[in-house]
Parts: C-alpha cells; sequence; structure tokens
C-alpha cells in the first residue's frame, strides 16, 4: 500500500475519532449542564462563604448536599467562565435547577433574604432587644449606648425614643444592625417631612419633633385606625386649651421598669417629667414608635370640640365634649377606674 494512501487512512481514523471523541464530548457536557441537580429538598438553604474560591464553593455546595460531583461543577465553571463570577452569601433553591442554571445563579448574586419587623407603639428597648436576638444580624451596636448608638447613624438627635419607624426591613446574612437602624430613623424622617408639609394649619405643635410626640401617645391610646384623628383632635384641643393631656402612657412610660402592670392613684399623683397629669403640655420625648396612621393623625387631626374621652372596654372609646358627660361615661364604663381615660 502506497504511503500516501496510508497517511490518508490514518488521518481519516484520527478524524472519525476526533469528530466522533468531541460528539460524545458535547453529548457529556449537555447532560452535566442540563440535568438536574438531585437536590435533598426543597426549599434547600446552603451558604457560600465570604472570600471562597471555586473549588471551596464546590465543597460548600457538596456539603449542603447539592452536589454530589465536585470535579464536574469545577470543570462546568471553567468551560462556561462563570468560575470568577460566584458570589457569597445565603441561598434558597425553591425548585430543582441544573449545574448550568445553579452556575447561573450564584453569579447573580440573588442571596437570600432575612427580615426583621418593628412592631407600631413599640419602645426603642424593644427595638434594640429583637435586633440583639436576631441570628442573621452583625450586632455592632451591642456595645453602644443609645447615644453613642445616635452618632454612629448620623442621627442629631440626643434621645432615640420614637426616631425609627417600625416596619419590616429585609437584608442579607451578616448585615450590620447599624444598617439597619440607620434605614429606619431615616424612613421616619422622610415619613415626618412629607406628613409636617400636608400639616393642618394652626396646630399647637411648633415642629415635627412635637408631632412625633403626639403620634407616640396616639399609637399607645388606641390600636382603632378610626379613633386615632379623634384622639388627636381630643390632645390637641386641650393644647389650645391649655389642658393637662392626662394620659395613661405617659405616665407609664416615665415609670419605667417601676410599672407592674397596675396604674394606682398615687402614681398619677407622683410628679416626674412625662407625668401629664401634673404638667401641662407634651411630655419631653415620644414614647413609643408610632406608625404611620398615628403620625398622619397627629398632623391632621379630627375637627372637633371634644376634650376628653374614655376606654368602653371593647377596644374603642367614648368622647365627649363636658367634664360632666365624661364622668357619666367613666360611671358607665369603668366603675369609677381612672384607668385608660382623659380628665
Amino acid at each position: 500500500m502506497p504511503k500516501s494512501t496510508r497517511f490518508l487512512k490514518l488521518t481519516s481514523f484520527v478524524l472519525i475519532v476526533i469528530l466522533v471523541g468531541s460528539t460524545l464530548f458535547s453529548v457529556w457536557f449537555y447532560r452535566l449542564a442540563t440535568t438536574p441537580l438531585n437536590l435533598p429538598a426543597v426549599p434547600s438553604e446552603f451558604s457560600i462563604e465570604p472570600g471562597s474560591g471555586l473549588h471551596r464553593i464546590a465543597g460548600q455546595l457538596a456539603e449542603a448536599g447539592i452536589l454530589s460531583n465536585e470535579w464536574s461543577f469545577i470543570l462546568l465553571a471553567h468551560i462556561t467562565g462563570y468560575n470568577a463570577s460566584l458570589k457569597a452569601g445565603d441561598y434558597q433553591l425553591t425548585e430543582k435547577l441544573s449545574p448550568l442554571d445553579l452556575l447561573k445563579y450564584l453569579t447573580r448574586g440573588k442571596v437570600r433574604q432575612y427580615a426583621i419587623t418593628f412592631l407600631e407603639g413599640w419602645t426603642f428597648s424593644q427595638f434594640r432587644k429583637a435586633l440583639d436576638e436576631h441570628p442573621a444580624l452583625r450586632h455592632d451596636s451591642d456595645k453602644l449606648n443609645d447615644s453613642e448608638l445616635l452618632r454612629a447613624i448620623g442621627a442629631k438627635e440626643s434621645h432615640a425614643e420614637g426616631l425609627f419607624f417600625p416596619d419590616t426591613y429585609f437584608f442579607t446574612r451578616n448585615s450590620s444592625d447599624l444598617t439597619i437602624l440607620k434605614r429606619a430613623y431615616q424612613a421616619m424622617q422622610q415619613h415626618l417631612e412629607t406628613v409636617w408639609l400636608a400639616r393642618q394649619e394652626f396646630l399647637p405643635l411648633k415642629d415635627q419633633y412635637d408631632g412625633l410626640i403626639l403620634a407616640s401617645i396616639i399609637e399607645k391610646e388606641t390600636g382603632a385606625d378610626n379613633e386615632r384623628t379623634q384622639i388627636a383632635g381630643v390632645f390637641i384641643n386641650r393644647l389650645r386649651h391649655n389642658m393637662k393631656l392626662q394620659t395613661d402612657p405617659t405616665v407609664i412610660y416615665g415609670m419605667g421598669n417601676k410599672f407592674d402592670g397596675n396604674l394606682r392613684k398615687i402614681d398619677l399623683q407622683t410628679d416626674h417629667e412625662y407625668n401629664t397629669y401634673t404638667r401641662f403640655g407634651l411630655p419631653p420625648t415620644p414614647i413609643a414608635m408610632p406608625g404611620l396612621a398615628s403620625i398622619r393623625a397627629a398632623f391632621n387631626p379630627a375637627i372637633t370640640d371634644e376634650l376628653y374621652f374614655v376606654a368602653r372596654g371593647d377596644g374603642t372609646s367614648h368622647f365627649s365634649s363636658t367634664l360632666e358627660e365624661h364622668n357619666r361615661a367613666v360611671l358607665k364604663y369603668q366603675k369609677s377606674s381612672i384607668k385608660h381615660s382623659v380628665h
């Protein structure tokens, strides 16, 4: 057989091997990239630690039961070019993905979001407790007192109560608790600014902070949305008439840990800066974190001649314009009890 013929046959054989090999590799690669992973459960949660390289990431995924073969995932990442773009964080898979889809998912960095909820009417100490107890946050504020914390988030105020908007805030694992507090502070400032610009004229409130104080009292006085503006109207009228606000929640706040759940007559008679039974005007600071409904009510109260209200016992209040009518309502609804009534 001539050499040229043998060379052509050899060349043809090599080309056939290469063609068959590349076809088989293509089929294998396609199946590797697109076959859904055998997840242990759906949803599946896993974490990629910051600073992890591709081999460490593959190991973490294998430890979480996401991958059964680390080397094929590493190979796929190099072939597709995703190896340098994988992002750290906490992830949650809500459906079965192929290795290729998983790589794309990890490069988008759509990490799992955690949430913390601050309730309307909470005090700042309750805010801090919720932050301290959240396992996904980095606790940068735990050694700061309230004043140091305010400075850390850029707040100009000297007292923290009332400055943080109650809401649900989302974040990624290891976010700083100071970041959450700054967002809540800025949210409250934005709401106050918006409502202040749309406020009712001639209110006896010298600034936004006065309105925030009043809103916090409204928040603690009722959970009934339809009563907030009416209660605000009562307090505004009392301020205009230079009457003491005489509201129990301010006294309770001022008592702090001394309050045992039972408000007594002596408590109302003991003077302190939050006792609105012994002092005129608003207390010096808010007494809780008001929600948006209470803030709006404080700046846009109902126009009314009512000066008193007393709890009916069913979550609503009876409002009165005269002391005589109010005293009758107190006898009717509370049998001479002075709790939760404005006198």
